[in-house]
C-alpha cells in the first residue's frame, strides 16, 4: 500500500485575531488536498501563534491563556479533515486538565474522529518556564491508511519509547516538532534517521519557521520537514524521501510505499528490527 504524506513548514507571525490563524492554517490544507495527501502534518506548538492577538492590555497572551482556544482549534481541524478526506496531524495544542498544562498532539480523522497523545518527555525550558506537565501513555493508531504513532519532538531522542511503538504495529511515526536554534534542530533530525534505520519504519517530521517577537521562547525557530527512510537498497542511499528548504514557508510531499518496510524487515542489507538481542537487553515491546 501506497500513503501519500504532505508536512507544513508553518510560517509563525504576528495575528490580530484567530480568523487569520484559520485561514493560515486552511490554506496549508487546501495545498496538501490538492497533491492528494492521505495525512499532512503540521509542527509542535504552532498554536503559539494564537498568543500573538494580545489582551485588552496590549502585552501577548501567556501560555496559560492558550488553552481557551482549545474548541475553536478543534473545530477547525474537524471541519478540514471532514471536508478535504485528509487526515490531520493537527501539531501541538497546549490543552488543560486538573490544573496541570499538556502539550497534547491530535489525530483528526475525516470522519470527524479525534484522537491525541500528549508529549512524553518534557525539556528543561518547558518545565521551567511553563510548568508543563508529562503525559504517561503512549498510543498508535489505526488508520484507512496503515497505522500510525505521534511523537512529539524530544521524543523522538528517545529509543525505548520509539521501539514500542513499532512493537505495537507503527510504521509511520509522525514528530511534530519545534526548534530555536541549529542544535536542537539537529538533535531531532539526527535521532529521526536512528529511529527509521532502528525500527524499520517511516518518521515524518516538521518544525516551526518565522518568528513571534512578542511571545516569550517562540521568538527564534529553526525548522525543515522531512521524510525520512530506513537506509537500505529500495529507498535513498541517505534516507530522505523529500525535504524543505531551511526556515522556509512551504508544504512537502512525498509517497510512503509500507510493502517496502516489510520486504527490508524480512529480506534487507540489514534486518535490525528482526536481529534485536532480547536475550541481552530488554525488550521494550
Amino acid at each position: 500500500m501506497k500513503v501519500r504524506v504532505s508536512a507544513v513548514q508553518y510560517h509563525l507571525h504576528t495575528i490580530s485575531g484567530f480568523r487569520q490563524f484559520a485561514d493560515q492554517v486552511t490554506h496549508y490544507v487546501k495545498t496538501a488536498a490538492e497533491f492528494e495527501a492521505d495525512f499532512v502534518l503540521f509542527p509542535e506548538l504552532f498554536t503559539t501563534q494564537l498568543m500573538s492577538i494580545g489582551g485588552a492590555d496590549g502585552e501577548a497572551l501567556t501560555i496559560n491563556e492558550l488553552p481557551r482556544f482549545t474548541d475553536e482549534y478543534k473545530e477547525l481541524f474537524t471541519g478540514l479533515a471532514r471536508s478535504t478526506g485528509i487526515h490531520i496531524i493537527g501539531g501541538t495544542h497546549i490543552i488543560y486538565e486538573n490544573g496541570r498544562l499538556y502539550n497534547t498532539a491530535f489525530l483528526f480523522y475525516p470522519d470527524g474522529t479525534v484522537a491525541e497523545q500528549r508529549k512524553l518527555h518534557i525539556t528543561p525550558t518547558e518545565v521551567k518556564e511553563w510548568s508543563m506537565a508529562a503525559g504517561d501513555k503512549l498510543h498508535v493508531f489505526q488508520t484507512a491508511k496503515g497505522t500510525v504513532a505521534m511523537l512529539i519532538c524530544y521524543d523522538i531522542e528517545f529509543p525505548e519509547i520509539v521501539r514500542m511503538a513499532k512493537a505495537r504495529g507503527a510504521d509511520i511515526i509522525f514528530c511534530p516538532s519545534c526548534t530555536d536554534d541549529k542544535h536542537g534542530f539537529h538533535r531531532v533530525r539526527y535521532t529521526c534517521h536512528a529511529r527509521t534505520i532502528e525500527n524499520q519504519v517511516y518518521v515524518v517530521t516538521t518544525g516551526t519557521v518565522g518568528s513571534l517577537p512578542t511571545v516569550d521562547f517562540m521568538r527564534a525557530n529553526y525548522g525543515q520537514a522531512a521524510v525520512i527512510t530506513p537506509n537500505d537498497i529500495p529507498f535513498p542511499p541517505g534516507g530522505i524521501l523529500a525535504a524543505g528548504e531551511i526556515n522556509d514557508d512551504m508544504v512537502i510531499t512525498a509517497d510512503l510505499d509500507l510493502d517496502l518496510l516489510y520486504q527490508v524487515r524480512e529480506k534487507g542489507s540489514v534486518t535490525t528490527w528482526r536481529d534485536r538481542r532480547t536475550d541481552l537487553y530488554a525488550d521494550w515491546s
